[in-house]
């Protein structure tokens, strides 16, 4: 992140001798990402688990929904599950 705002920083500032609103925009760029870039916060990781639980009791909650689910998954569509299991030893 840090290498392409310097290289957009860079050729703004060299094409800002023609046309100084490029000069501007340069400024414009950097201040965006002083404010925004260096210390905003990452991304939490996409896994699709859902927020962190607060406490291990919510945790376990969680956990024991998910498993019910499962369950009932396998017990609803048993072929769709060894199908599942065939691909997953392969």
């Amino acid at each position: 992140m840090r290498g392409i705002v310097s290289t957009g920083t860079v050729v703004l500032v060299i094409l800002g001798f023609g046309n100084h609103t490029w000069w501007l925009a340069a400024g414009a760029l950097l201040y965006l990402y002083a404010k925004y870039g260096r210390g905003a916060p990452a991304a939490p990781p996409s896994g699709g688990a859902g927020p962190v639980p607060d406490s291990y009791r919510a945790y376990r909650e969680r956990r024991d929904r998910q498993a019910k689910w499962e369950r009932r998954y396998r017990r609803e569509r048993p072929f769709e599950t060894r199908r599942q299991a065939r691909e997953k030893s392969r």
